[in-house]
């Protein structure tokens, strides 16, 4: 692996051609766009749920009146689709959680239920089913507001914080991002509070809906559901006999258990739902509204905010050490010349180094802190695809200043152990926790956002691979054999691999045939080749890829959607890592991505391409459209450059 001393050594600079000048044109771009501390940071875009929860917390905050609720209705306004609803990604059909909070606040801030578009939203929603069929947290909020009876919420019993981590039901079995979501709204569920309306909000006309339509469950989901349905009936029978003796100690573990995680952190967990919860959790435990622990909560979700003016939107978080390590990179491929920019990427990158230990420690005793987070703040929580993306920059960095150096090779070293540490038992890796696969607890009643493990991804295991060869870390080494035996493993007949944080099959498969080509793998193998075919077979006719989120809902609409830079960007990588560069379908690709980059050398995505929780919540990162085009051009320019000639521009 060459590295690059102030990056100024490798790629080799080659003449200029169109491909050449459209990598100079979007690293210019990328470089005007970083921050004075070395970081990238592009906005992260969520569903109007953000905006209808933000509107719902100032209400219950007694600040409806503060200019920014009007600002976040009227993004809310804009983004109703024509026919009624609301989707939870571009291009995508009406949801039914996302469409009743939006339909409730537009009702809360005084919109005439009769205008036609909240008739047409209405139509909508209660061909949705309704607010029976919306999920747990959104029943939770409306029964906040008086809208749905809490007795008719499922149980999120705070007594779940006293749970030795050993028991099968330990909130240490579940996902790093469902336990600040869990804990915080325990505390809410434990206090039932009531914040009135007026009655001109009332939305009674959402629930004579029609149930949703039952679907057959495979015989171990039944059996895990009826289970988990009789513990949460116990649960609420006890609730209303009042029969909860360790209520008090419960109560004061959990909010012990969130001061312990606000620190160096940009809010619990550094995520919009957590920040949220935790506010209506200090208050529901009696915490003043001046109160300077509350303020700092709800002062963290104001930094979520952009107004632009006109609206005001909320992004679920910062997202500006994965920008900065993805955008540093794609200088890097670009060519010498970056060198004071990408060694203050290097510093940024290094002071946001976690050192010391988190949630994950409990499944990995004894192991020293390392790794990355994706925000700005979040100590508690280093995940393995940041930390990887950041190792593969800076594996391929030498900085001049001695310390800067040495602080580089201890970060490397200590990033290096705590990864190995974090490979789960099949041998891939998730994002936040190590063997987080206890399946049965997806079937927990208040499980149904789609995120309650983390198990081993794809995705993330194909980046990691990438990591340890940037490292030098032998083929050979054990932990590198067991990653590319899991992948081998879950490839799909047709070629592909899934990708749990990006969309979808497109991401994933792009970044396994990396992580493999990293490792020693030989992708003219024809296993590796119908992945390639597979990417071939899936251009769409302007030249692109696009894969919209719908393939998580079903699978057989894998690859389908509309062209985006950013999934072009990664089909073409699929293609170079299977030795395809000068193939007839790259060349069409690269034409693609020439025809659309803006005359500011950027691109940008029209849908969304990155994903939270699938089939629940997506994302569009703003960078996504162009760190990943000069990525791929940078790379496919160079590996051309050294094939023989063939078909392409």
């Amino acid at each position: 692996m060459a590295t690059t001393a102030c990056a100024e050594a490798e790629p080799e600079h080659r003449p200029q051609s169109p491909i050449a000048e459209a990598i100079g044109a979007a690293r210019r771009y990328l470089l005007s766009v970083q921050d004075t501390e070395g970081a990238w940071n592009g906005e992260l875009e969520g569903d109007t749920g953000l905006e209808s929860e933000f509107i719902l917390t100032m209400h219950f905050l007694g600040r409806a009146d503060d200019p920014r609720v009007g600002k976040a209705a009227e993004y809310v306004r804009r983004r109703q689709l024509p026919e009624g609803g609301w989707a939870v990604y571009a291009g995508g059909p009406p949801e039914v959680s996302s469409s009743v909070k939006a339909y409730f606040v537009l009702k809360l801030l005084g919109d005439d239920p009769e205008a036609p578009q909240m008739v047409r939203a209405r139509r909508r929603i209660l061909e949705l089913g309704g607010i029976e069929a919306c999920n747990t947290f959104t029943r939770i909020y409306l029964a906040i507001f008086g809208q749905y009876p809490w007795s008719r919420c499922p149980a999120v019993p705070p007594e779940l914080v006293l749970l030795p981590s050993w028991t099968p039901f330990s909130l240490y079995h579940i996902s790093s991002w469902s336990r600040a979501i869990v804990v915080p709204l325990s505390i809410v569920w434990a206090s039932r509070p009531v914040c009135a309306v007026p009655g001109h909000a009332d939305i009674a006309e959402l629930r004579a809906a029609r149930r949703p339509a039952h679907r057959e469950r495979p015989p171990r989901e039944r059996l895990w559901r009826a289970f988990f349905g009789l513990c949460d009936q116990a649960l609420r029978l006890a609730e209303r006999l009042r029969l909860r003796p360790l209520r008090r100690r419960a109560l004061l573990a959990a909010e012990a258990w969130i001061h312990a995680r606000l620190r160096k952190s940009d809010g619990l967990g550094a995520i919009f739902p957590p920040i949220v919860y935790t506010i209506l959790a200090f208050r529901c435990l009696g915490y003043d509204p001046d109160d300077p622990r509350l303020v700092a909560q709800v002062d963290e979700l104001f930094r979520l905010g952009i107004d632009d003016g006109g609206t005001y939107r909320l992004q679920p978080c910062f997202s500006v050490v994965w920008d900065t390590a993805l955008a540093a990179r794609a200088v890097w491929e670009s060519g010498p010349g970056a060198g004071p920019a990408l060694e203050r990427a290097a510093r940024f990158l290094l002071d946001h180094e976690v050192r010391e230990p988190g949630d994950w420690s409990l499944a990995c005793p004894g192991v020293p802190p390392g790794g990355w987070y994706f925000e700005y703040e979040n100590e508690f929580y280093p995940d393995s695809d940041d930390t990887g993306e950041v190792v593969a920059l800076l594996a391929r960095l030498r900085l001049r200043d001695p310390a800067d150096e040495r602080r580089r090779k201890a970060a490397l070293e200590r990033a290096l152990a705590w990864e190995l540490a974090m490979q789960n038992r099949d041998g891939g890796w998730g994002a936040f926790d190590k063997d987080c696969d206890r399946e049965y607890l997806t079937f927990v009643p208040f499980a149904d956002h789609n995120a309650m493990i983390d198990p081993s991804c794809e995705d993330v295991t194909g980046r990691l691979l990438e990591a340890f060869a940037a490292l030098g870390v032998p083929r050979h080494h054990p932990s590198v054999r067991r990653a590319v035996a899991y992948l081998r493993r879950m490839q799909q007949p047709d070629g592909t691999w899934y990708g749990r944080w990006g969309c979808n099959y497109v991401y994933g498969t792009s970044l396994a045939l990396a992580g493999l080509q990293a490792a020693g793998e030989d992708l003219r193998e024809p296993r590796y080749q119908r992945a390639a075919d597979w990417l071939e077979a899936r251009q769409n006719p302007d030249g692109g890829w696009g894969e919209l989120a719908r393939s998580y809902d079903d699978p057989a609409r894998k690859g389908e959607g509309p062209s985006t830079p950013s999934q072009t960007a990664w089909a073409l990588a699929g293609l170079a890592a299977c030795g395809r560069s000068r193939s007839a379908a790259a060349g069409r690709g690269i034409l693609y991505l020439l025809d659309r980059q803006r005359p500011d050398g950027s691109w940008s995505d029209d849908c969304w391409t990155g994903t939270g929780f699938p089939k629940v919540f997506y994302l569009r990162y703003h960078l996504y459209a162009t760190y990943f085009p000069l990525r791929a051009l940078a790379v496919l320019e160079r590996e051309r450059g050294a094939q023989p000639e063939g078909p392409g521009p």
